[in-house]
């Protein structure tokens, strides 16, 4: 009784183990190679399958992701300057079919090639390699993505025939030596202050311009009011003048008389500035007019005289 519940048993187990082996399940987005007593037989995909228990067996599963591929090399430009790279890589498995399954991308990427990733990491540095040294520093700083599409042209031709599909090759990162950044850090800073000289220069150029521009403005327009000042002084006494004459005063009076009244304005403007000094005129008005009669007295010299400069002698002045 105990024998024939044991073989019951084993033989459930065994029949278990067979169809779990027959039984196939394939994730989304991958695929799966299925080889018959060690011979590649078919490619299946995403889904529920069978296949023969024990004579065919799961080879390898295959992702259909996009992947990525991150390495750092060393190169040297046209100028001898030895830089780090970090570059990387994004590919996947190339989804074509072909007409026969071993020309599908993913029958090469499994058969054709053991260590993909390795192979395009080699690819891409001897790209590189090739490509930097016919540029200058700043040419691969001002280039680094041409140079990365036409490397990722190159490599992913060389990897198609493998079954992978180079989508992109980045140069994320350009490390220069410690004494090669700390120069151009130094260009760039002289640079700068070079820059920053002109641009004052510059500004204190505007502000003389300007000043100068003002100053000419102001001094026009102080000259324009100087003249309509005296304008307007002319145009007052000749009004006053003819006013005293109208009055029945003659020429000769009214003109003393004008002249008595400047003197008089002028005396009383002095008088009234801020920095007027101390002036000594006389007590009584009798000795005022004897002044004022000496004052006409040079006028009138001054009229008579044939020119202002006789015998070496200055002539009087008012």
């Amino acid at each position: 009784m105990i024998g024939t519940i044991i073989g019951i048993v084993i033989v459930v187990a065994l029949a278990a183990a067979i169809v779990m082996d027959g039984i196939v399940i394939v994730e989304q987005q991958h695929a799966v190679i299925i080889e018959r007593l060690g011979k590649f037989n078919r490619i299946i995909h995403a889904g529920f399958h069978l296949k023969i228990p024990f004579l065919e067996r799961r080879a390898a599963i295959v992702s259909l992701r996009t992947m990525k591929n991150g390495f750092d090399i060393d190169v040297k430009t046209e100028d001898n300057v030895t830089i780090g790279l970090e570059v990387s890589a994004q590919y996947h498995v190339d989804y074509s079919m072909g007409t026969r399954a071993n020309e599908s991308g993913i029958y090469k990427s499994y058969y054709m090639l053991e260590s993909p990733e390795e192979q395009m990491k080699d690819f891409i540095t001897d790209a590189l390699r090739s490509a930097i040294p016919v540029y200058s520093l700043d040419e691969v700083f001002a280039k680094k993505d041409d140079i990365a599409k036409d490397v990722n042209a190159i490599v992913a031709e060389q990897m198609s025939g493998y079954g992978f599909t180079l989508v992109s090759t980045l140069i994320t990162r350009i490390a220069l030596p410690k004494e090669v950044e700390d120069s151009m850090n130094q260009i760039n800073s002289a640079q700068r202050i070079r820059l920053a000289a002109q641009d004052l220069a510059e500004a204190d150029r505007i502000k003389m311009v300007t000043e100068a521009l003002a100053e000419a403005e102001s001094m026009e327009k102080a000259g324009e009011g100087i003249a309509n000042q005296r304008k307007a002084i002319a145009l007052g006494i000749k009004d006053s003048l003819e006013t005293i004459k109208e009055s029945g005063v003659t020429p000769q009076e009214a003109n003393q008389l004008f002249m008595f009244t400047q003197w008089a304005d002028m005396m009383a403007r002095f008088a009234d500035s801020s920095k007027a000094s101390t002036v000594v005129l006389p007590n009584d008005f009798q000795t005022t007019a004897s002044m004022f009669e000496q004052m006409l007295v040079a006028q009138e010299t001054g009229k008579d005289s044939p020119s202002n400069i006789s015998d070496g002698g200055e002539a009087p002045r008012r």
